[in-house]
């Protein structure tokens, strides 16, 4: 498997995937409905702009098979696991084939260790937690639970 830079050719896979990391277990809205609403549209649109980046991972048969990303909000445009303008907050999805088999892990790792690199003190993300496989893995990296929000819990990770 490699993990590498997701090309700007490759959006079209980062919106799939941000579909993916949201969970909503039952009647989820059609992707293209749900990620163009004003709170999923925030994630994606425009990408390319300073402090986004994106992860891809992809397997031996040449297929994407999960990413990972990070984007800076602002209090005027906060995301769902906002902390302040200067952590990143990043989202997660894997293909439910490849799921089980430490893609996650190895996504969040690298991201982790580029959000170090570009210098930022903290990394953030917010989290459904019924989605209890993904808090799991969440805390045994080392992110911390910093509040509760609606029907997430956002959860930092500080270098």
């Amino acid at each position: 498997m490699i993990i590498r830079k997701l090309k700007q050719s490759e959006m079209g896979f980062l919106t799939d995937m941000l579909y993916e990391s949201i969970h909503i277990p039952d009647n989820k809205p059609q992707k293209e409905v749900l990620i163009n609403t004003p709170n999923f549209k925030k994630y994606h649109e425009d990408w390319g702009k300073r402090g986004d980046t994106a992860l891809i991972a992809i397997n031996a048969n040449n297929q994407a098979i999960g990413a990972v990303w990070y984007r800076l909000f602002d209090e005027s445009n906060k995301g769902y696991g906002f902390i302040d303008r200067n952590t990143p907050e990043l989202g997660i999805a894997v293909r439910e084939e490849a799921r089980g088999m430490g893609v996650g892990t190895l996504l969040m790792n690298k991201i982790i260790q580029k959000a170090k690199e570009a210098g930022f003190a903290s990394i953030s993300l917010s989290v459904d937690p019924e989605n209890t496989n993904a808090v799991h893995v969440y805390r045994k990296l080392g992110f911390k639970d910093v509040e509760v929000v609606g029907t997430s819990i956002t959860m930092v990770y500080r270098f």
